[in-house]
């Protein structure tokens, strides 16, 4: 497990000298930390498109729209003809936030989900499990007979993106291929509005399946969600899904707007924190929140500036970690806001899975925490049921900067982990 952020153990084993562990110590017996992602499984398929390529095929902009595949086999060919695509990667929500938490900790995550039973050497089930990394476990996942699903990620000229999806195989998944066990010994069980959208299907019977247990052995479970006219279309069902099973949602502030009805995003993560345990939500350009809550007696008060905007000084408290509702004596809202990492990119090539970049930071900091209980559970960060390792105010950095990494290249997923030393920072900063 590598653990996020700068790298001196120092800074990870505030101990004592006498009870501080190395990093190059064999922990591989001591347990094992790993998580379970629930997802369509799709091969992300980018182009860009004139605003009359929308209309041409009555498509919304900054929409999510699942089409028949023989729309959308029309919609790619025309793509094809128009040289329009830039490039095929292994896709889906859940299936990039897997694939970026084991490049940042270099520790095993599980899929979960349908594909295609007969693989063939250039096909898109062969070209998914190629181009993800080999951390990710796909041995629980369901083979089914037919094509995986695509979804087409449309970009215009404004950079918005526009998604037509055609389902494949991608909601094949049954509730007898989510495994007890499995479930039972994860760091945290995360899961996607998009696989809840019928109530009908096998795929969603197999997400309540996997969140009953998970509450039942008490894993945190992570709701990514997804688009808004989704979550608008049913706001009152998601609402009730979340306060019953979900520890934390990420989402932008258009889902947020559906989810709540409220547009200042601060106001917002207030709503959204008496559903759930913890906010990611991000503001484009803008940055992103973090919203917890944190027990009275182990909140942290910052040492920078105190700001405030719809919530008088609603950062006074950032330096605390976050902890479950159900964890806290006399429960304590905390808020932190933080602008793009330098500024953003110079270039942003796309903004298809920053969000889910940012959700894959906050997933490796559970699992650093949950991993440093397991070797180190005497250890005075885990004097109180903490539900991250960092505070939500260092948390927020290193989502930022993994957002930056996808934000800077075409591909939706991270192609490496983040370098050990910045170049942005000082050699005096690695010298205390």
């Amino acid at each position: 497990m590598k653990f996020p952020g700068k790298r001196k153990t120092k800074h990870y084993f505030p101990v004592t000298d006498s009870g501080r562990i190395a990093f190059d110590l064999d922990f591989s017996e001591r347990g094992s930390v790993y998580l379970v992602g629930i997802d369509q499984l799709i091969v992300d398929i980018e182009a860009n498109v004139s605003f009359e390529f929308l209309e041409k095929f009555s498509i919304s902009k900054g929409e999510s729209a699942v089409l028949e595949d023989e729309v959308v086999e029309t919609i790619y060919r025309e793509l094809k003809n128009l040289n329009a695509i830039i490039g095929e990667y292994a896709g889906g929500a859940i299936g990039n936030t897997l694939h970026n938490y084991s490049v940042l900790s270099d520790s095993r995550s599980v899929a979960l989900g349908a594909i295609s039973k007969n693989i063939s050497v250039g096909d898109y089930a062969f070209k998914y499990i190629c181009t993800t990394n080999s951390f990710v476990d796909f041995s629980y996942l369901k083979p089914v007979e037919g094509p995986m699903g695509r979804a087409l990620c449309l970009l215009t000229p404004d950079r918005e993106r526009s998604f037509v999806i055609g389902k494949g195989i991608m909601n094949e998944l049954s509730p007898e291929y989510i495994p007890e066990e499995l479930i039972k010994g994860a760091s945290v069980l995360l899961v996607s509005a998009y696989s809840l959208r019928d109530e009908n299907s096998s795929m969603f019977q197999a997400n309540h399946k996997a969140c009953q247990l998970a509450l039942k052995y008490d894993v945190p479970v992570v709701l990514s969600l997804g688009t808004s006219s989704l979550i608008s279309s049913r706001p009152e069902f998601f609402k009730n899904f979340i306060k019953e099973y979900i520890t934390i949602c990420a989402m932008n502030e258009e889902e947020a707007f559906a989810l709540v009805g409220e547009k200042d995003p601060l106001l917002s993560c207030e709503k959204i924190l008496d559903l759930c345990d913890m906010v990611l939500l991000t503001v484009g350009p803008r940055g992103l929140y973090l919203a917890a809550h944190v027990d009275e007696l182990n909140k942290r008060e910052t040492k920078d500036m105190i700001h405030s905007k719809s919530i008088a000084g609603y950062n006074q408290f950032e330096y605390s970690r976050a902890m479950r509702v159900a964890d806290c004596k006399n429960s304590l809202k905390i808020y932190t806001h933080i602008n793009p990492y330098m500024g953003g990119p110079g270039v942003i090539k796309n903004t298809n899975g920053a969000g889910d970049a940012a959700l894959s930071a906050v997933l490796h900091d559970i699992a650093s925490n949950a991993y440093h209980r397991q070797v180190t559970p005497n250890s005075p960060k885990h004097t109180a049921r903490f539900l991250t390792y960092s505070s939500i105010h260092q948390v927020s950095k290193y989502c930022n900067r993994a957002s930056f990494e996808v934000l800077k290249q075409n591909s939706p997923r991270l192609i490496k982990g983040l370098p050990a030393r910045e170049e942005s920072l000082e050699d005096a900063y690695w010298d205390t």
